[in-house]
């Protein structure tokens, strides 16, 4: 009996994290902060994790397993449960502004962690069911515009200047957050616009998904604020935001200073393993379900979490997501450690590639 899965309920801990946070009060508010961005990044100072990558056979029998399928599917009910809980807590409590900002971040981790980390899972799935929980997970961060630019946009552009989620070398992570939130948007509407235009629509059509999301994220605002009142809806809107921010976050430190190289001035190379920073670090590869060995990922998007492998020629970060997201947050720290991460790389034999 295959039980590789069982390590993946680590997961949970975050959900028992962010609880913590909206339901014990005062300076534990914080607690789910104090977790994801203190504990865990930490920990992972000291510790490399395993480059070891399945066998073929294994890899056939443990992508067809319908537990790790389940895993996800579990935490669409679960991230609403903690809404839920969030609204439930701001209008029957009286909370100071401090502790306010606390169950603020804890649903704002459990928006960027749960929300849209495992929507962009789902996201990649062909299955309609799971597109939907792909799309319902992203509706808690405000952020449904991200199923149509990721899929379609990101990961045909991904690691040049025309891609928004791709950051550029010596830009800041607070520069990158306006451009990719905004550029985005922006690239979000086009690609609908595109289809439309395809099948022979009005952008107004009916069939706009674009139009759709915006409607879809109205209504849903316009009933919190009727429901619950205005001070609760813009703490809503405050924990979506960090939700969307701590996706951008990640976006910024996966594809840092790396750029596919044009061919004959006309398109650029195929995406390959070394456009992307990779992670085996083992706490945040458990706690965001592989996202972070993201190499594999952009080689085969299509590939289930369980399975993504390692490859000797990606490029390595020094530390895992958690605590490389900290660094961004100090540019000048993270100007000094991934630029020389970055000419490193392109010293190497494959590296050249990116020059």
């Amino acid at each position: 009996m295959d039980i590789k899965y069982l390590k993946y309920f680590s997961a949970f801990l975050s959900v028992a994290a962010i609880l913590v946070s909206m339901l014990a009060g005062g300076i534990w508010t914080f607690f789910g902060l104090f977790y994801a961005f203190f504990l865990i990044p930490f920990l992972e100072l000291f510790m490399q994790g395993t480059t070891e990558n399945y066998t073929k056979v294994e890899e056939e029998v443990i992508k067809k397993d319908a537990k790790y399928d389940l895993l996800l599917w579990a935490i669409l009910p679960i991230q609403y449960a903690m809404m839920a809980v969030f609204f439930y807590k701001l209008s029957h409590e009286d909370f100071s502004w401090w502790e306010t900002a606390g169950l603020i971040s804890a649903f704002g981790i459990s928006c960027g962690v749960f929300g849209i980390n495992v929507a962009h899972e789902l996201g990649h799935r062909i299955t309609r069911h799971e597109q939907f929980m792909s799309k319902m997970l992203l509706l808690t961060s405000l952020y449904l515009h991200f199923f149509i630019e990721h899929n379609r946009g990101h990961h045909k552009n991904v690691s040049t200047d025309e891609d928004p989620a791709s950051s550029r070398l010596n830009e800041s992570v607070y520069a990158f957050w306006f451009r990719s939130v905004k550029d985005g948007w922006i690239s979000a509407w086009k690609i609908e616009n595109d289809r439309l235009v395809k099948l022979n629509l009005p952008w107004y059509s009916i069939k706009n998904e674009m139009l759709f999301y915006q409607l879809i994220q109205a209504v849903f605002l316009l009933a919190i604020l009727i429901v619950f009142g205005w001070k609760i809806a813009l703490c809503f809107i405050a924990s979506a935001t960090i939700g969307f921010l701590l996706l951008e976050t990640v976006n910024y430190i996966e594809h840092y200073g790396l750029r596919r190289k044009m061919i004959d001035g006309a398109y650029y190379e195929k995406v390959l393993p070394i456009h992307s920073w990779n992670s085996n670090h083992p706490i945040g590869r458990l706690l965001l379900f592989e996202l972070t060995r993201h190499s594999d990922h952009h080689y085969m998007a299509s590939r289930k979490y369980q399975v993504l492998r390692h490859f000797d020629e990606s490029p390595q970060m020094p530390t895992g997501y958690p605590g490389m997201m900290v660094l961004s947050l100090m540019p000048p720290l993270w100007f000094a450690v991934m630029n020389k991460q970055v000419e490193k790389y392109k010293a190497t034999q494959l590296g050249v590639a990116l020059a």
